[in-house]
């Protein structure tokens, strides 16, 4: 198998980022258009979908989707094959706040989603897109965990399960599709300004940057977006099935 050119170019190329309404998604949609890809902008919130779709311009779509539906995705990933000609770069950013202690009442639902949000729906997704991907000459797939899948705060078992999962999930598939020269990645976010930790005080945001990142800071969305549009260039065609933190310096740091 031979390899395309090292572009450092995403000109042209059509990828689908989930949960791109807001946060982290949004910044990715945003970057890869002026990027000059052409950029699927799925969200449940199709609305606030459409609105990310109208600042990215050029020839991005939006288009409303749950991804916990299992047939949702494939309706949906097929029609935006159709819409683009094709679908080179899949970003599953699609996540839920899951906080849950173990013995409240309703944990079984909030696990239960968790895990078809931010498990299982990107396994569907990749599935959906993979026939796509496959004509691709520089497929790339990027998951979006978290360093919540390299450590575990309480309270928080549902999260920790699905991103620890994300995890075992993106190393998996980069051993599935490697001989077809589809690399698959992961992304574990730190502590990022996004709409999950908007009910963070400002106060407990310092507090806690100080005390537990090396930068001694949160994150921006846009931080993020650029790692993620590294690993999806065609450049970058022999990284494939690790997971890279981008936190500040989170899990470097002991103390």
């Amino acid at each position: 198998m031979t390899h395309p050119p090292l572009s450092r170019s995403i000109a042209g190329r059509c990828a689908i980022v989930t949960g791109a309404a807001s946060g982290i998604g949004r910044a990715s949609a945003l970057l890869f258009a002026a990027e000059g890809a052409r950029v699927a902008v799925v969200d449940r919130d199709g609305e606030a979908a459409a609105a990310v779709a109208a600042q990215c311009g050029g020839e991005a779509r939006a288009y409303a989707l749950d991804v916990a539906d299992a047939k949702a995705i494939a309706a949906t990933v097929a029609r935006i094959g159709a819409d683009f000609g094709g679908i080179d770069i899949l970003v599953n950013n699609a996540g839920v706040s899951s906080f849950c202690a173990l013995d409240d009442p309703v944990y079984e639902e909030v696990w239960a989603r968790a895990l078809a949000v931010m498990l299982t729906a990107h396994q569907r997704m990749v599935r959906a897109a993979l026939p796509f991907l496959r004509q691709s000459d520089a497929a790339r797939i990027v998951n979006i965990a978290s360093t919540e899948g390299l450590g575990a705060t309480p309270g928080d078992t549902p999260y920790v399960a699905a991103k620890t999962g994300v995890i075992g999930l993106t190393r998996g598939l980069a051993v599935d599709l490697g001989p077809e020269g589809i690399t698959v990645n992961c992304i574990c976010p730190g502590p990022i300004r996004t709409a999950m930790t908007d009910a963070v005080s400002e106060e407990h945001k310092v507090i806690f940057a100080k005390r537990r990142t090396a930068l001694r800071r949160y994150g921006e969305p846009e931080e993020v977006a650029h790692i993620t549009l590294s690993l999806v260039l065609p450049a970058a065609s022999y990284i494939t099935g690790v997971a890279i933190p981008v936190d500040g310096g989170l899990m470097a740091r002991n103390a």
